[in-house]
């Protein structure tokens, strides 16, 4: 909404005709929600109900920036509601938000000390000059059906593992059980990739053309792609290579010049590129070529890989940034990018 992009880029990070408007921190719980804005604590369920209460207290407040950490989903109810009600709100990983109530002296760990420490964080967010950076921004309905679809999926895969690995011990009683759950759960998917195709081609059909035409992307990789990275193609090289998590860090200090490491970023996104760069690196002609060179140059095999992981996130970035299908040729006349 016009609103909420709005509040999300106010030029003055937060100040409103002169006065500077209050941040918030929400710690979130599976039942609970617990709210600090200055030196105001607020508990709330987490339903519905609870969400409303928040950001009925937000609004009247005039709150600019707020603060939460992603918990394992419970934290989406109450970030869409607040989104939907033009609430600026960024989502941090909890790692970040412990490394910043530690390096702001703060070893204590509750649910209140840990919304204070998230409201801090809000007022570092709110007058940072790239502030718009950190706002989570608001997922289309489409895609967070998508995301739920890719998640039941990967959790039918795992079940299906898990008692696919019980027949090699189980007796013949038991036998027999396995293989009706198994039955039962190549059905239940089978079932999820049908509606997961249909979802695919009703609302992300030009997407999923571009992404179909690179050799090494497959159905797998497509979904996770469109599903759990929503910034493909909206976003540089380095930073979307950076946010899935196969961009070389520095570490470096002084005169030492430290080896550069990946760390971080999307696992599920990062574990489909791996699957996709195996693949490509003996199928896909430029990745194919590209591989062949780093190992050439000595680099060893993992290095290489990733590189190669980095190499074909960037060319489908670059792909959906242009709306252009893959051209072996234009990329193989392109200098590399490691």
């Amino acid at each position: 909404p016009e609103q909420l992009s709005m509040m999300n880029t106010h030029p003055q990070g937060g100040a409103a005709n002169g006065v500077q408007r209050p941040n918030a921190g929400i710690d979130v719980s599976k039942e609970h929600l617990d709210l600090c804005i200055e030196s105001t604590s607020l508990r709330a369920t987490n339903d519905a109900e609870g969400w409303n209460e928040l950001t009925a207290t937000l609004l009247a407040r005039g709150v600019d920036v707020v603060v939460l950490e992603a918990t394992g989903g419970y934290e989406r109810g109450v970030l869409c509601a607040l989104q939907h009600a033009g609430v600026a709100v960024a989502r941090l990983n909890p790692r970040q938000a412990r490394d910043f109530a530690k390096a702001m002296g703060t070893l204590a760990k509750t649910d209140q000390v840990d919304a204070r420490a998230l409201r801090d964080f809000a007022n570092v967010l709110a007058a940072h000059k790239d502030r718009a950076r950190y706002i989570t921004p608001m997922q289309e309905q489409h895609r967070l059906e998508l995301a739920e679809l890719m998640t039941r999926r990967r959790q039918l895969v795992d079940m299906r593992v898990a008692e696919n690995n019980r027949l090699e011990h189980a007796g013949k009683l038991a036998v027999r059980s396995i293989k009706s759950v198994l039955k039962t759960l190549d059905k239940q998917l089978q079932g999820v990739d049908d509606e997961i195709d249909q979802h695919m081609e009703r609302h992300f059909k030009p997407q999923r053309q571009l992404l179909d035409s690179v050799k090494g992307v497959g159905p797998v990789t497509i979904l996770t792609l469109t599903a759990a990275l929503p910034e493909l193609g909206q976003l540089d090289r380095r930073q979307i290579a950076k946010l899935v998590g196969v961009a070389p860090l520095a570490n470096d200090s002084g005169k030492r010049t430290g080896k550069r490491r990946v760390w971080g970023g999307r696992a599920e996104v990062r574990a489909v590129l791996y699957m996709a760069a195996t693949v490509a690196v003996r199928h896909n002609p430029v990745i194919k070529v590209f591989h062949s060179r780093l190992i050439a140059a000595g680099k060893p095999k993992k290095v290489a890989i990733v590189a190669c992981m980095r190499k074909l996130l960037t060319i489908v970035n670059a792909m959906l940034r242009d709306q252009v299908a893959w051209s072996a040729a234009k990329h193989l006349a392109a200098p590399a990018a490691a």
